[in-house]
């Protein structure tokens, strides 16, 4: 594939995150005391010298990101010192853990599932991370540390388990393989997490 392919894949998945977010997530958000601040981004911390969000992120289809993440409850400013400085990569990485973790809860709470285990959210959290953040990295030439010390577990929820997540964490694994698909390209012809959650019963009761 050539780089303006790749591109244009990639800001396809990251429509498609902003998409499922204002239809389906949005309107289903539940109130939670927000986290404090995480650690010192990279460009903050001992090894300084990493590209910035303001070099990065204006202008850029990842900055739509960073704006779906500030709407989500367990967002949190990935830096103390926030500014047009930060490391971008950390900052990205921040904005996907959070809808890694805000998708898992309210997808949870909507299909009237058990509540969701600290595991669980953790897992999905830097799942997303990780694998948008190594995305995001690559393609702008941008390593991280922290990015690098992310793991993806092994077991992660499936698109028939919770399919807004399940969707986002198997297609950004790897979303520029030539045999990439939908994994659950039903989501298009629903228009609410009711809706969602009414397939996932019928395929669960078989009727």
């Amino acid at each position: 594939m050539s780089s303006a392919t790749d591109a244009l894949m990639i800001h396809q998945l990251l429509g498609r995150i902003v998409y499922f977010h204002a239809l389906f997530i949005e309107p289903a958000l539940t109130a939670s005391p927000s986290p404090g601040p995480g650690p010192v981004c990279c460009n903050h911390g001992a090894a300084p010298g990493r590209r910035t969000t303001d070099e990065l992120l204006p202008d850029s289809a990842w900055a739509s990101l960073a704006e779906v993440a500030v709407t989500l409850p367990a967002y949190h400013q990935p830096c103390p010192k926030t500014d047009g400085s930060c490391c971008a990569t950390c900052c990205i990485a921040a904005a996907a853990a959070a809808v890694g973790v805000s998708w898992t809860l309210t997808e949870r709470h909507n299909y009237r599932q058990a509540e969701p285990t600290e595991t669980l959210l953790r897992d999905c959290g830097r799942a997303a991370a990780a694998r948008l953040g190594r995305v995001f990295a690559a393609q702008h030439a941008a390593p991280c540390p922290a990015l690098d010390q992310l793991t993806v577990p092994d077991v992660l929820p499936g698109a028939q388990e919770l399919p807004l997540t399940g969707e986002l964490l198997a297609l950004w694994a790897d979303p520029t393989a030539t045999t990439r698909s939908p994994v659950a390209s039903w989501l298009n012809h629903c228009t609410g997490l009711d809706d969602v959650r009414r397939v996932l019963e019928t395929r669960r009761t078989g009727s």
